[in-house]
Parts: structure tokens; C-alpha cells; sequence
């Protein structure tokens, strides 16, 4: 897994390329397409054909017709808002990676249930951020956390610097790379 998972909201197909360039010269390989739009899933297909370099996921999956339609356009891993046993299910018999949203030890406990052991930590700045993790992480050891929502450049080696982060997500990666690179 990348360290560093841009969260990429495509409203149009042909943005698709544009952002996954511009990510890539910034050194980063790595793209969580959401499910918030229309052509979304049109939009993971051709990242994978196109960006093959790249690890291509899809965010913002919901529910299991959702997945299973991430799953068939390529999407390497899936991340949801929250915890669904559909998806978790679906992504097991495919040997998908999952990670739902967790932020709570019911959450976390369920999660461990499923044999999730990577959890989405979302929003981070709005449940507590680190501190709040690292108070999770007590009773559960063996949980690691991607935070998304509230991480940006100032907090980012902060979060970076703890070994129970897998990666981190947010959609100021493409911000910044579209700001530098897609002029």
C-alpha cells in the first residue's frame, strides 16, 4: 500500500487523465476515485487502463452493488465511509483489500470481526485526529489507521511519524498537484 492515497472526485471523464498526470509527477501512485459522481466508474476503468503504474481504488462505496461495480472496472482496493458487511464480504471473496470507516471501538471490534485489520479514520479532525487514534490503539494493538478528512501539509508528518498509520488520505494531494502540473 502507498503511503499517501490522494482522494480524487472526477465530475468529468476527461479530467481523469489530467489529474492521475498530474499526481504521478508529483511522485505519487496512487488514486481513491470516489463513488460521489456519475462517470465515476467509468473513471476507475480508465485509470487502469491508462495509469497501470498506478494503484487505482475507489472510495465512497456504500453498499454492495457499488463495490461489486468498482471491483468489475478494476479498482485495486476499496474504501468506504463507514463499515458495510456487504462490501467487507464481497472484498474477502475477491481478495480485495478493504477499509472501512472506523471511529469508534464498536466500529473497530466489528471490523476485527470481518478480519479487517486496516481501518479508514474518517473524519479524522472532526473524531480527535492522533490523539484519538493512539487512545484506540490501546486496546487495539493490532489496528492500523488511514486518517482522511482534516489531514493536510501542515499535519501530515505528524500523522506520517506514528508507525500504526498504513497511509494517509486527502484530497489536497490532488489540489496541489493540479495547481503545479495541470496548467
Amino acid at each position: 500500500m502507498q503511503k499517501l492515497i490522494p482522494v480524487v472526485v472526477i465530475k468529468e471523464l476527461k479530467d481523469t487523465k489530467i489529474i492521475l498526470s498530474a499526481l504521478q509527477k508529483e511522485g505519487i501512485y496512487c488514486a481513491e476515485i470516489t463513488f460521489r459522481t456519475a462517470c465515476a466508474e467509468e473513471a476507475i476503468k480508465l485509470a487502469v487502463q491508462e495509469f497501470p503504474d498506478m494503484e487505482i481504488g475507489a472510495g465512497t462505496v456504500i453498499g454492495g452493488e457499488q463495490c461489486e461495480r468498482a471491483l468489475n472496472a478494476g479498482a485495486k482496493f476499496i474504501v468506504s465511509p463507514g463499515l458495510s458487511g456487504d462490501v467487507a464480504l464481497i472484498c474477502k471473496q475477491n481478495n480485495v483489500p478493504y477499509y472501512p470507516g472506523c471511529v469508534t471501538p464498536t466500529e473497530i471490534m466489528r471490523a476485527l470481526s470481518l478480519g479487517i485489520t486496516t481501518v479508514k479514520f474518517f473524519p479524522a479532525n472532526v473524531y480527535g485526529g492522533l490523539k484519538a487514534m493512539k487512545a484506540l490503539a490501546a486496546p487495539f494493538p493490532q489496528i492500523k489507521f488511514i486518517p482522511t478528512g482534516g489531514v493536510n501539509r501542515e499535519n501530515l508528518d505528524e500523522f506520517l511519524s506514528w508507525d500504526k498509520i498504513a497511509a494517509v488520505g486527502g484530497s489536497f494531494f490532488v489540489e496541489e498537484a493540479m495547481q503545479k502540473w495541470a496548467k
